[in-house]
């Protein structure tokens, strides 16, 4: 066998489905993580000066995003050991269904780490439409807070008091309603939204729903590769178990 017909045959064993899970997942979860982070702080930041001055009134919340930076750090850690583990598995699976290489043959113990990682990228798929479907709450409350802020801006709001729009943080359970001041209007609300705070943890928080999504569809690959290799792995197993009788 030459050169080329070698670099073929490895090439062939090469898990393509799961190289770019791998990339769109490790993409992915470093935005998530990196962006929620800081958008959290961005965040908090922007309660502490404009919404509730008062350390008590958000030690709770303070706490809240504490921990969830805490679990951020986690979910990286997890990530990235569980894709190259997923990857180490797709060689090792891509290559026994393609029978390129004869050490590589289907045991029991290999087909049930198969169907193992099978069940938990499932369990994970569930987990990250949970995750992506939360980080687009905070999208949702900033576009909220830049939408009014825009509505101030046009002609419309100029010709009326400016000073009757408001935006009030407590009704999203954000912080208490003994929260003071809890909300902000007027001229004081525009200046929220020109502080680089705000801006940054918006669009922040835009990218980290974003790298979230793009976990989800990583997963639903990884899921689909992995489903196949051990679907035909199963098979090859009975087909062997038939020719030994």
């Amino acid at each position: 066998m030459g050169c080329f017909e070698c670099c073929i045959k490895c090439l062939g064993g090469v898990p393509y489905a799961s190289l770019v899970a791998t990339i769109l997942c490790f993409s992915g979860v470093a935005l998530f993580c990196g962006c929620g982070h800081v958008a959290l702080t961005g965040t908090l930041t922007i309660l502490e000066n404009h919404f509730s001055k008062v350390t008590s009134d958000h030690a709770m919340l303070t706490d809240v995003i504490q921990l969830m930076q805490y679990v951020i750090y986690g979910i990286a850690s997890f990530f990235f050991l569980y894709g190259i583990i997923l990857l180490a598995e797709g060689f090792y699976t891509t290559s026994a269904v393609k029978e390129l290489h004869s050490e590589f043959k289907t045991t029991i113990c290999g087909r049930c780490i198969s169907g193992m990682f099978v069940f938990l990228t499932y369990i994970l798929g569930i987990a990250w439409l949970g995750v992506f479907g939360f980080s687009a709450v905070p999208v949702f409350l900033f576009y909220n807070i830049w939408s009014t802020c825009n509505a101030m801006r046009s002609p419309v709001a100029n010709l009326t008091n400016v000073d009757t729009i408001c935006v009030d943080v407590r009704q999203y359970g954000i912080i208490p309603w003994n929260a003071s001041p809890g909300k902000a209007c007027g001229s004081t609300l525009g200046d929220i939204c020109n502080t680089s705070e705000f801006y940054l943890s918006y669009h922040l928080y835009i990218i980290a729903c974003a790298g979230a999504g793009a976990t989800v569809i990583a997963l639903l690959i990884y899921m689909m590769a992995t489903t196949y290799n051990f679907a035909v792995l199963k098979f090859k197993s009975r087909e062997d178990c038939c020719t030994k009788f």
